[in-house]
């Protein structure tokens, strides 16, 4: 039960992670985005991978 339990809060962390993630990467400045060779169109992706490596 306690490994369950463990992998939850786990899974849980990590979906707020990509949340965060998404939501500063969507409200970044778009020169800012730029500069840092990011597309603001591609927040899924970068946050998928910086959070759960894929």
């Amino acid at each position: 039960m306690a490994h369950i339990m463990s992998s939850l809060r786990d899974r849980l962390n990590k979906r707020a992670a990509y949340n965060r993630t998404v939501q500063e990467i969507r409200m970044m400045p778009l020169d800012v985005a730029l500069d840092l060779d990011i597309y603001p169109g591609d927040a899924e992706k970068i946050a998928a991978q910086a959070v759960y490596g894929r």
